[in-house]
């Protein structure tokens, strides 16, 4: 009896329970929100890349000889022209003189087998030689010329040895690694590494990095590599800060172009569900909508929304997980959409 009169005290006290929270309503959710808006908006092929030289040029010695003189350091800059090394040129200047006192005697010599020639000419038109003697005398004159011309080549030979006994840089770039010291003995074709390192292109050394180098579009080949399913694409970058080292692998971004007018929110308002892409918009008495929407890409920190959202409109960027359609919201923030997309270039 006592238990039965229990019971029936406990029941209303229950109803009178569940009757005060129907009447007192559900709290609003706390959200925060951002402004769908226009904005141009590149459009971008992600990449990974490596960094090559433009130029690579191995500096070789063209005469065998003994090194005197290195006039650089292992990663120097250096300009085009700029002397880098200087053998010894005493064996190239000695060979140099005797060239020229070798054509020098040539020339004496066949100055005089000319002007025999010449004087056999005359005497052969009056009989006084044989003509053989005369033809004897012009070919002599002739034989000489041909080794004036032999000379002339042995000189400019040796010439081009000493100028060779002094090698200078054929680019402007960086020096790669010193493979001959002085005093060493070089050997003709010796090599010694010297290296140098329209659509944008940005590139960073990691995909954490939001500096980015900017640099065009120089390259793209005719056919896709087999084996990668790729194709192979160059830019230009100027480098002028030396960021870029040959061998790094990179981040890259190609703009192909911009589009000027596009509906972008942030990333992170836009989900997935079993009925497709979906986000949050809060309406203007307080309460949030599902909203299906037609992604077109994504653009850094942002999405590109096709249709479903008009610029102006507030989505929910955070707290949307305990968000059903009709829930009435708080908005306890606006999130910050002044970032560039893409991040800084």
């Amino acid at each position: 009896m006592k238990l039965a009169i229990l019971v029936a005290a406990l029941l209303p006290s229950a109803l009178l329970g569940c009757s005060h929270k129907g009447a007192g309503g559900s709290s609003r959710v706390p959200v925060t929100v951002a402004h769908a808006e226009r904005r141009a908006v590149p459009f971008e092929i992600p990449a990974t890349g490596t960094a090559e030289p433009v130029q690579t040029v191995s500096v070789q010695a063209q005469v065998t000889g003994v090194l005197t003189h290195v006039t650089f350091h292992e990663g120097d800059d250096v300009t085009a022209g700029q002397v880098l090394f200087e053998i010894d040129p005493r064996p190239f200047r000695a060979a140099l003189e005797q060239a020229r006192a070798v054509l020098a005697r040539d020339q004496a010599q066949q100055q005089a087998a000319e002007l025999d020639a010449q004087r056999y000419a005359e005497l052969v038109k009056r009989d006084y030689v044989t003509k053989s003697d005369y033809d004897a005398k012009r070919a002599a004159a002739d034989a000489l010329q041909a080794t004036l011309r032999a000379d002339s080549a042995a000189v400019a030979n040796a010439a081009l040895n000493l100028e060779w006994a002094t090698i200078r840089a054929p680019i402007a770039g960086r020096t790669g690694r010193l493979l001959v010291r002085e005093g060493n003995l070089v050997r003709a074709n010796s090599p010694d590494p010297l290296r140098r390192n329209r659509l944008p292109v940005f590139v960073t050394p990691s995909k954490s990095d939001t500096v980015f180098t900017e640099g065009a579009l120089s390259f793209v080949d005719n056919s896709v590599d087999t084996t990668t399913g790729t194709v192979l694409l160059k830019a230009e970058f100027p480098n002028r800060d030396n960021a870029l080292w040959p061998g790094e692998f990179l981040t890259v971004r190609l703009q192909l172009y911009v589009e000027d007018s596009a509906v972008v929110v942030p990333s992170q308002a836009v989900m997935n569900g079993q009925q497709g892409t979906y986000l949050f918009v809060v309406n203007q008495d307080g309460t949030a909508r599902s909203q299906s929407v037609t992604v077109e890409r994504t653009a850094g920190a942002y999405t590109v929304i096709a249709q479903g959202v008009r610029a102006g409109d507030d989505v929910v960027t955070d707290g949307q997980l305990r968000l059903v359609s009709g829930a009435a919201v708080e908005v306890k923030g606006v999130a910050d959409a002044a970032r560039e997309l893409g991040g800084d270039k």
